[in-house]
């Protein structure tokens, strides 16, 4: 069992998210949740906070970590010995896209692999931009989100 690096933007952290990292738990020794930093998005909430969600939703998880990288996520593999990438699918329109940043990232380093599951059906609709939508429109985003999420929101 190795290293996997499950990287995104989680802006803001899902249950789509939570389902993933839950289910890929078991398949690697250890995950790394990389919340990347990319200059190109301005997010709705900080680095900071999304590192802080995930940190309290596994505190008692052994084997799941968060960090916060910036630069190539190749790059960050490399940093910290992860020879998987964990990416979430809900739709084909998502695998063509994954597909196409798992080419270059093998292109890059043979040595890692990326590795893809599916949504769980009952989270395939949930995306971060939709959820982010709700939420500056004061809507109710919390069957979208884990608890810590909805708490965070209501102070």
């Amino acid at each position: 069992m190795s290293i996997c690096l499950f990287p995104g933007t989680f802006d803001p952290v899902t249950l789509g998210h939570i389902d993933i990292i839950v289910r890929a738990k078991p398949l690697f020794k250890k995950i790394v949740i990389g919340i990347g930093k990319n200059a190109s998005k301005s997010p709705m909430f900080s680095a900071e906070q999304r590192l802080e969600w995930f940190n309290e939703i596994f505190k008692d998880e052994p084997g799941i970590e968060a960090a916060i990288y910036e630069g190539l996520t190749i790059n960050f593999c490399n940093e910290i010995g992860a020879k998987f990438i964990l990416r979430g699918i809900r739709y084909v329109s998502d695998f063509e896209y994954e597909k196409a940043i798992a080419d270059a990232n093998r292109t890059l380093d043979k040595s890692i692999e990326t590795i893809f599951l599916t949504g769980a059906p009952i989270y395939t609709h949930v995306a971060s931009t939709i959820v982010r939508d709700i939420i500056k429109h004061h809507g109710d985003a919390s069957l979208f989100l884990p608890e810590v999420v909805t708490k965070s929101l209501k102070k």
